[in-house]
């Protein structure tokens, strides 16, 4: 019989093939079981490697999923096992069955064949159905045909929601509430599918929560539940602040959809960490199955606070090496109906504007302040000049906060988020308070669609709780620990410093004549996020010269910065000019010289960390000039897309 998974043995060498907060997360749980570990890093993103035995340069963001680049790695450096952590290839039934037939390395997870059967969200229905778990309505093959979906909706009604088969993270997943918008959804969806397929499910929308629940298997029939979690709070599909226990109420309901997760997972013999999530009706005793994430989650850390003593990362490893579920799991209750003894919930701080539609900030972080204090924990890779770039997850910190009681929790959190600053780019922070404060949050009554409906309210909120929190002492305090502000504090440059300056190419075996600079002026002095001077520069064998050098910090590639010099750049202030808000890489020109547009119409869609993100128009016209530029370019922040002129309705009829 072929093997599903690899045998389970002990670990000596393990790889974290993931890289900021959720590779230190696992390297403290590595480093307790005395494991010696590796850690990836690539150009500029080093700030998770600090305390691993051996860190691993690799050639840029791409490489995380280079497959055969891992695996030549691995075997360079005899490594027995590789963690993958969320997002990346853990949920790839062909990393893990590569990395064990190629390399003698086991992949931390359920194995090859449980990732098949999980990892893909219609092989997961086949299974919650084999397993008499309710699923929504739903198209049982992929396409990428639009007349398989459109037959569907006739068939079950609008609205319905598309899913990339093999989408992960929120990705590839939209509503589509009216035909007119089912070619476009469509499309956006399959882009974001590998394979470029997609399936159609009835969308259950009104009044349901998002409740998961965290199982752990030892892939030899024991499968024990750890309760459940709840995440409605989210955007996009994308969660943004978890739970537990679960707001629904009637503890019955949610020990039915707990047996319905075991049962799936026993049907698989699960080993390993694995969430199975549902849609759950918040009065109604009704819920279907979602998807399963057949990993380590995000939001684990909710799960790990609610007993005390629990690491699920530990367990997992130690799973891995063939432990005893019993006897890891000893201490933690077994019936579902009987709720966990404390409350918990996670924040996450991204680096994102919600009052842009979320659009992700680049920058550097100049600076930070986390709380800290009792029933406070957080998980975070941040470190002062920290640079967010466009290349990974926007995520930059998750605060826990741990509480006896709901009412507790919420003010809890309320005094974790005041204590929380993070200056040098836009985080989520407004949004955040506001939610928290919100009384439909208080009151435990948001569904899926509750942030979507609400954002302007919640915003408007969050910003006035900020506008009025204390201003922070300014401190040149370099400390990074929890409860302590960090600042990337200004070098102290000064009217006639100076500096010998050569540049030789790479292996030159000579080095280049020196060039001389000295300050003259300081004009601004922000470094290393900006300098501003004059300065007097003497080329070699040259005569002094004055320049004003004005430097400033970017996560932009050089190819994004020349589009600027290469491509017009919009002005915000005029109406007629549609812009491109972020950098990122150009998917698709949606409209053409002489197009009749409406507002809200899409003009481009722009890749942005795997997602897809529409540009669309801000007011109706005739497209009067595109974008010159080639599909696939690296564009800047401020580029023009478009021009839009009014359209002259009282045209003569010829």
């Amino acid at each position: 019989m072929e093997a599903s998974r690899p045998p389970l043995r002990p670990i000596r060498r393990l790889l974290i093939a993931n890289r900021g907060e959720i590779a230190i997360r696992i390297l403290s749980s590595t480093r307790e079981l005395n494991i010696e570990t590796y850690t990836l890093y690539s150009p500029g993103d080093t700030s998770h490697c600090q305390h691993s035995t051996y860190s691993l340069p690799i050639s840029s963001a791409s490489s995380y999923l280079d497959i055969p680049a891992l695996i030549t790695l691995v075997k360079a450096n005899n490594i027995d096992a590789i963690h993958p952590g969320y997002g990346f290839l853990s949920e790839s039934a062909e990393f893990a069955s590569r990395l064990w037939t190629e390399a003698n390395a086991v992949v931390i997870g359920p194995g090859w064949e449980t990732l098949a059967r999980t990892g893909d969200k219609l092989a997961a229905r086949q299974l919650a159905e084999e397993s008499a778990v309710p699923v929504l309505p739903g198209l049982h093959t992929p396409t990428n045909n639009i007349e398989d979906l459109r037959n569907f909706a006739k068939q079950v009604g609008w609205p319905i929601i598309i899913k990339a088969a093999d989408g992960g993270g929120g990705r590839g997943i939209r509503i589509v509430r009216k035909e007119v918008d089912l070619a476009d959804l469509m499309e956006r969806a399959m882009r974001e599918s590998p394979q470029g397929l997609v399936f159609g499910e009835k969308a259950a929308i009104h009044g349901f929560r998002h409740v998961e629940v965290q199982i752990v298997g030892d892939g030899h029939g024991n499968v024990r539940h750890l309760w459940e979690r709840e995440c409605s709070v989210q955007r996009r599909f994308q969660k943004v602040v978890e739970f537990a226990p679960s707001s629904i109420r009637n503890r019955e309901v949610v020990g039915r959809v707990i047996d319905a997760a075991m049962r799936m997972a026993k049907r698989v013999d699960y080993h390993s960490l694995g969430t199975f999530e549902f849609l759950v009706h918040s009065s109604k005793p009704e819920f279907y199955f979602l998807e399963v994430n057949p990993r380590l989650q995000v939001e684990h850390t909710v799960t790990e606070s609610l007993c005390p003593g629990l690491d699920l990362v530990k367990v997992q490893l130690q799973v891995a090496m063939g432990q005893s579920l019993e006897k890891l799991l000893s201490h933690i209750p077994r019936d579902p109906r009987i709720p966990p003894p404390l409350n918990s919930m996670q924040l996450r701080i991204t680096s994102e504007d919600a009052s842009a539609d979320w659009l992700l900030s680049i920058g550097k972080i100049s600076s930070f302040t986390l709380p800290a204090g009792n029933g406070v924990r957080v998980d975070t890779h941040i470190v002062p000049g920290l640079v967010v770039k466009t290349d990974f997850d926007s995520l930059l910190a998750k605060i826990i906060v741990t509480t006896s009681s709901w009412e507790d929790m919420i003010t809890k959190a309320k005094r974790a988020l005041e204590d929380t600053t993070i200056n040098g780019v836009t985080t989520t922070l407004n949004a955040l308070r506001g939610i928290i404060s919100h009384t439909d949050f208080e009151a435990q009554n948001c569904d899926t669609q509750w942030l979507e409906k609400t954002l302007p309210q919640i915003l408007e909120t969050g910003k006035a709780i900020t506008a009025a929190l204390p201003k922070p002492i300014a401190s040149s305090t370099t400390s990074s620990g929890a409860g302590f502000t960090t600042a990337s504090t200004g070098v102290p440059f000064r009217k006639g410093d100076a500096w010998s300056i050569s540049l030789s190419p790479e292996g030159a075996e000579e080095k280049a004549p020196p060039a001389h600079l000295v300050l003259t002026k300081v004009l601004r002095n922000e470094f290393p996020t900006s300098l501003s001077a004059t300065i007097l520069l003497t080329a070699p064998f040259g005569t002094p010269q004055p320049y004003t050098i004005s430097l400033a910090s970017t996560t932009a590639s050089a190819g994004s910065l020349s589009s600027l010099s290469k491509h017009r750049r919009g002005d915000a202030r005029n109406p007629n000019h549609i812009i491109i808000p972020f950098p990122g890489q150009l998917v698709e020109i949606m409209v053409d010289v002489g197009d009749i547009i409406a507002k809200n119409d899409i003009v481009a869609v722009i890749k942005q960390m795997k997602m897809e993100l529409e540009i669309r128009a801000s007011r109706s016209g005739v497209v009067s000039w595109v974008y010159e530029g080639e599909e696939d370019d690296e564009v800047s922040e401020g580029v023009l897309v478009a021009e839009v002129m009014e359209e002259i309705s009282n045209r003569a009829k010829l």
